[in-house]
């Protein structure tokens, strides 16, 4: 089945002042953001499309790695010239082939012309090592960003957005055994083990193209958090756009599920070798995760087996 957009309302004579790009040269995403669901990926989006260095698709997720962007969307892209009109038209073609087009996915970036482009699709958190081989050996300088969360938060943010939208039915917030049911869905554990999705990706990418953010930066600093992700984009992080200031909070607009005191000790207690590997592997804000839940941590014990497992990965990626 494909699925396609209605185009026809987006106007032909759009002037840019960056051109078209139709370029082959420009033809390819200059980064991804993989990552996670309810880890701040919707504000990365807005940042980057009001961004003057940044051309952005008129979809805020292409699923094109993971799903071959055929998947039901709950609003209409966005249509405001001829450069999104092209684009859509050949995302609707692309979306027909029954396999993984890597060379006409990359076609699908010309329009950024000049500019910095990318795709941010959380789902591919999930995707295997095959894929993710096939992406960065096609690709190899592109750059990836991941958006890491708490696990706990994480996960009640998601079941909260899932109820809120009627992905799933409304359960008893307050029942352990309907918890565990949501919680033990073979999707919601893909997603919810951050450690397993970097490790996945650090096989296969250079260290210099990788960067790991945190959400707890997104809640207390975006201004610079915004910076940050932008300097390692190749983007002049002084450039502004008042459209979309870098604390904007529209992402954090939906109201969560009240979560219990006894249903957040048991999340803790699922997830709790998970927050440990996170700051262990992580660092940053992801130290203070195991803490925040009453988890002791032995920070010398952690900093050394966060430099051991540095060295695995770098050693394992140039092996």
């Amino acid at each position: 089945m494909r699925w396609t957009w209605t185009i026809n309302g987006c106007a032909r004579n759009g002037q840019h002042k960056n051109g078209n790009g139709s370029g082959a040269s420009s033809g390819r995403p200059d980064f991804l953001c993989v990552g996670v669901h309810k880890g701040g990926t919707t504000w990365l989006y807005q940042q980057l499309d009001f961004h003057p260095d940044f051309w952005m698709p008129p979809l805020k997720e292409l699923h094109y790695l993971d799903q071959l962007s055929r998947v039901q969307r709950s609003s209409s892209p966005r249509c405001r010239d001829e450069r999104d009109r092209r684009f859509l038209e050949n995302m609707n073609s692309l979306s027909a082939k029954p396999h993984l087009d890597l060379e006409h996915y990359a076609r699908l970036f010309e329009p950024k012309g000049p500019l910095l482009s990318g795709d941010i699709s959380p789902n591919y958190s999930t995707l295997s090592n095959e894929v993710i081989r096939r992406v960065v050996r096609h690709f190899p300088d592109l750059k990836v960003i991941f958006l890491a969360r708490d696990p706990v938060e994480r996960l009640w943010s998601h079941l909260s957005m899932e109820v809120h939208y009627h992905q799933i039915e409304p359960f008893d917030v307050t029942d352990i055994g309907e918890i565990n049911r949501n919680l033990l869905r073979r999707g919601m554990l893909l997603r919810s083990y951050p450690s397993t999705i970097v490790a996945r990706w650090k096989r296969h990418v250079h260290p210099h193209r990788f960067r790991i953010y945190f959400f707890d930066d997104l809640q207390r600093n975006p201004t610079e958090l915004r910076r940050c992700i932008l300097d390692f984009l190749g983007a002049d992080p002084d450039k502004a756009d008042g459209r979309a200031p870098a604390d904007n909070n529209s992402w954090a607009g939906m109201e969560k599920l009240p979560l219990t005191d006894k249903v957040r000790s048991h999340l803790a207690q699922f997830f709790k070798n998970e927050l440990k590997t996170c700051a262990a592997r992580f660092g940053g804000a992801a130290r203070d995760w195991p803490t925040r839940y009453g988890f002791s941590l032995l920070l010398f014990v952690w900093d050394w087996l966060d430099d051991s497992i540095d060295l695995f990965f770098w050693w394992d990626w140039i092996s």
